[in-house]
């Protein structure tokens, strides 16, 4: 988008031109979708100094999108993402809405020169994400995901130490997502079911782990995976385990489960100088890791303790903060596509190996396989004679 009259350009000491968001001239934000998660967008992004307002918002219903417009002083409500980009200038929008609709609502947006942030999953197949793709190009504005988890410190302090070698080579690894959802979770119509959630808690929740543990530890090059759908009324899986193993010859194993009374997110990374774990349920600070040296390296892994970064928790606001600053300095925008797609492929491994029963190598999801267009391919162990939906 243009600079224009809300938005200051100054020059920066190397003359390229830089926007700069102020509560004089914000960011303007429409929020689409005003369940639950918008409220803590919008949460979060009021502790952002003014730097950026929710100046728009849209639901289908429209009880709800007038709550949540009166509530955080929105000056614009409608029933339609078209009908609010009619009304309403706006630099990004935050998609908060059921999964299923992201792709249609990030590429009305983008094809009108908006930039757009969509929660996870951010599209229901690797298809839909490269439709997403076409329009970003098309468009000139930028889509990103939310993974408010990889913007904790230490999350940051991690990948510093994976690229600088301080803890060692990364030699195994644990991520694990370990949730509850009773059967009354899923009264909630687009959930458990394939074409409006995109799978169960391999796409919808073990998504989060996943992609923390990728952008810590870097690219997949093969998975091994089951699942199943053990308890839930469902058509996705509630269950599901895989073995990961990483373009640095790591090995991974990996659980998404919405059947585990004590819920737990735990990530554990064994290089060779120490063991790093992270345990937590839905964010972190940094009295959620523990380090432990390995005999003889306690010297050297102090040391890289202490450089830090350390004290901001995993948040939507720290990610959120990020965004701000990508677009004052018209860089890519945090987390790219390219990023969300190297997640979003494993998950399709995942689903892919867990009913084929055989191995799946990164990159081999295309357009010529059932899994590129939805994540449950020709369909489950478990859906024939039954809603496959």
């Amino acid at each position: 988008m243009t600079a224009d009259s809300r938005i200051r350009v100054v020059e920066r000491e190397d003359t390229a031109k830089r926007r700069v968001f102020t509560p004089e001239s914000p960011l303007r934000v429409g929020i689409v979708g005003t369940g639950g998660i918008a409220g803590a967008h919008a949460r979060n992004l009021a502790t952002l100094d003014g730097r950026v307002r929710i100046v728009g918002a849209c639901d289908i219903d429209a009880e709800r999108v007038d709550a949540f417009t009166r509530a955080w002083d929105v000056a614009v409500g409608a029933t339609d993402l078209e009908g609010l980009l009619d009304q309403i200038d706006l630099d990004i929008v935050h998609l908060c809405s059921p999964p299923g609709l992201h792709k249609e609502q990030a590429i009305v947006a983008l094809r009108r020169g908006i930039h757009v942030l969509s929660e996870k999953p951010p599209a229901l197949s690797l298809a839909e994400l490269d439709e997403i793709a076409e329009a970003e190009e098309a468009g000139g504005a930028r889509f990103a995901t939310v993974s408010q988890h990889r913007f904790g410190s230490r999350a940051m302090w991690l990948r510093d130490r994976v690229a600088d070698g301080s803890l060692g080579r990364p030699l195994t690894a644990i991520c694990n997502t370990l949730w509850y959802r009773p059967d009354e979770y899923f009264d909630v119509p687009w959930r458990g079911r394939w074409d409006t959630e995109g799978g169960g808690p391999t796409m919808g929740h073990g998504i989060h782990q996943m992609d923390t543990m990728l952008s810590i530890l870097g690219p997949w090059s093969q998975v091994t995976a089951v699942a199943a759908r053990a308890a839930r009324p469902v058509a996705t899986e509630d269950i599901s385990h895989a073995i990961v193993t990483l373009d640095n010859g790591a090995v991974v194993s990996v659980i998404n489960s919405l059947l585990s009374p004590r819920e737990t997110s735990y990530l554990r990374f064994d290089f060779e100088f120490a063991t790093v774990e992270l345990e937590h349920l839905y964010g972190y600070s940094d009295d959620s890791w523990r380090v432990t040296p390995a005999p003889g390296h306690e010297d050297r892994v102090a040391a890289a303790w202490a450089l830090g970064p350390a004290g901001e928790a995993s948040s939507h606001a720290a990610q959120f903060a990020a965004i701000v600053e990508a677009l004052e300095h018209d860089d890519p925008l945090p987390v790219p596509l390219e990023n969300a797609r190297n997640t979003l492929e494993l998950i399709a491994g995942i689903y892919a190996s867990a009913f084929t029963r055989v191995p799946v190598a990164a990159g081999e999801i295309g357009p010529a396989s059932p899994f590129y267009r939805s994540m449950a391919g020709n369909g489950t162990p478990w859906s024939a004679g039954a809603d496959s939906r």
